[in-house]
């Protein structure tokens, strides 16, 4: 009669990997214990921004584009101090003055002749997510026509990666108990668990927030900051729990 209910409670484990691949439930008979895997998530919003803030510009001498940009690259500095963004919380991303090479004869000469140099630098500047918006308000209106790229972070990711292990954990207990039920026998304690991977997966939303103005000049400043709202930041962990029977 008992390996009649073992064998039934295979049934049931391969019945239930068979409707949720990501779940895998082993049943060790020798050892009367029931192994089970799987994963769960935790959420969270996102708590920091890392924003791109950046400006180009074109000239038609090399020297004049270069000392306009350093005027248009300290007025945007200024303009994050302002705006209570510290120094170590601007990282310089790109920065370059080249020889404009879109040039087609489709384009008129004369104007082309006046972008034939072009200069563009941009940093990633890390501020608050309630900060954001005033932050790129503050950049664009300083003439940073090249801004608003949002990479949407949390402060404590060790906390929600151990939230989500701890939710995949309850999954476990709950999965081994049905198993349990299944069997006719009595779900024991947890015997071992660990990480089925040892890197938790981290699945962040992949469109960013983009403010863009490509004008030449800089523009003016927006009549109101941008409505801006973070991001869910999602945390998945795997789990392997092995539990006794009785």
């Amino acid at each position: 009669m008992r390996s009649l209910r073992l064998f039934s409670a295979s049934l049931i484990a391969i019945s239930c990997v068979g409707v949720a691949a990501a779940q895998t439930i082993q049943i060790n008979q020798q050892n009367k214990t029931i192994a089970i895997s799987t994963t769960d998530e935790a959420t969270a919003t996102a708590d920091i921004a890392a924003v791109t803030i950046g400006f180009e510009l074109y000239d038609s001498n090399s020297d004049s584009a270069y000392a306009t940009a350093g005027k248009l690259s300290k007025a945007i500095m200024e303009a994050l101090h302002k705006a209570g963004i510290e120094d170590k919380s601007i990282e310089s991303d790109k920065q370059g003055l080249s020889r404009n090479m879109n040039f087609s004869e489709r384009n008129d000469v004369v104007e082309w002749a006046k972008r034939e140099f072009h200069f563009e630098q941009s940093w990633e500047v890390t501020t608050t997510a309630q900060n954001v918006s005033a932050v790129i308000h503050a950049a664009i209106a300083a003439g940073a026509n090249v801004s608003g790229e949002i990479t949407w972070r949390i402060s404590d990711r060790k906390a929600l990666q151990a939230k989500a292990a701890a939710n995949a954990l309850l999954k476990a207990r709950a999965m081994a108990s049905q198993m349990a039920d299944g069997l006719r026998v009595k779900l024991g304690g947890l015997i071992y668990a660990s990480n089925v991977s040892p890197v938790a997966r981290t699945f962040v939303g992949t469109s960013a927030e983009t403010v863009e103005v490509t004008t030449g000049a800089p523009p003016p400043p927006p009549p109101t900051p941008l409505e801006i709202r973070p991001q869910t930041i999602r945390e998945e962990a795997p789990v392997y729990a092995v539990f006794s029977i009785e």
